[in-house]
């Protein structure tokens, strides 16, 4: 697909679901506005996967993101979304590259265990910090946009908005970067990573960027979350959230940046419904669905409609 023939369906699909959302009740925004920002950080491990490797620290990423927009939010006066998101990634992003290194030299479950490990201690360090909350974390106030506030009738809207033009502006990087000459490279270190080596490219600085771009997503995402709710708290990196985001790549599969944000919403209209009517047993029905969906399409939903799937796919 040609560049200006993504652009073209990437602005389509933002007018109708800007358009749908408009129309839908103020909790279906919310769940809607929910979905694409943890989709953000499923993304990251897509990104990943197609390297070979399963990321399950995943959830660090989304804290530090929402972390780091809610002080900025508190104390630096800063309180635009768009700028609070885009500070949310990229303080995921440097605060998490020192250790992009020692993770690009990892594969298989020493790379999904050391990414467990990061997460858990800076859930522990969370925890303790009583200057940002401890277990019970702190508030967000009400973000702005360019400047205007947001009314209280508009406000689920304009976040469901907001949340949906990064979203669908990150997806389509995302999308690029899949078919440029670096992601074929990270395609071609899951097969191979000897033969990449000998054509002259470089392993560890594919695994390393691909890891730091993960963060920004993962970062991004959380602070559309913390805006979302109002409130952060350690959970935001405890090892069940970067559970859920694992359980979105893997329905997802590896093929589909879609398949990713639709797994998501799946995700969470299961849980919703799930937790709304079987309060102590919507996680068995979590599972189940996942089940059902490795037996059936183990490449993830984005086979049913992709063709340019590989023949196996990385699992936890």
């Amino acid at each position: 697909m040609s560049l200006s023939a993504l652009l073209l369906r990437a602005l389509i699909a933002l007018l109708v679901l800007a358009a749908a959302g408009y129309a839908l009740p103020s909790w279906m925004q919310f769940m809607l506005t929910m979905a694409m920002a943890n989709g953000l950080v499923s993304l990251g491990i897509v990104l990943l996967m197609r390297g070979g490797v399963v990321a399950f620290g995943q959830g660090l990423m989304s804290a530090i993101g929402g972390y780091a927009a809610a002080l900025v939010f508190l104390n630096g006066g800063v309180t635009d979304a768009v700028l609070l998101a885009l500070l949310g990634g990229v303080s995921a992003m440097l605060i998490t590259a020192p250790f992009a290194p020692l993770l690009a030299r990892y594969r298989g479950i020493f790379f999904s265990m050391l990414s467990l490990a990061l997460s858990m201690v800076g859930y522990g360090l969370l925890v303790k910090t009583e200057s940002l909350g401890g277990s019970d974390g702190f508030n967000m106030g009400r973000v702005t946009v360019f400047g205007h506030s947001l009314a209280d009738a508009d406000v689920r809207f304009d976040l469901y908005a907001i949340t949906l033009v990064l979203t669908v502006l990150c997806s389509v990087a995302a999308r690029v970067y899949f078919v440029s000459t670096r992601g074929l490279v990270t395609r071609a270190v899951r097969d191979n990573e000897l033969r990449v080596e000998y054509l002259g490219g470089s392993v560890s600085q594919t695994m390393s960027l691909n890891f730091v771009l993960g963060a920004f997503l993962g970062g991004m995402g959380g602070a559309l979350a913390v805006m979302a709710l109002g409130h952060i708290d350690p959970n935001f990196s405890y090892w069940t959230t970067s559970g859920e985001f694992v359980f979105v790549a893997i329905l997802a599969g590896s093929q589909s940046v879609v398949a990713v944000m639709l797994s998501s919403l799946v995700l969470e209209v299961v849980r919703s419904f799930s937790s709304a009517y079987f309060p102590n047993t919507w996680q068995l029905a979590l599972g189940i669905f996942l089940l059902l969906v490795i037996r059936f399409m183990p490449l993830g939903l984005g086979s049913l409609w992709s063709k340019s799937a590989p023949p196996s796919e990385p699992r936890p």
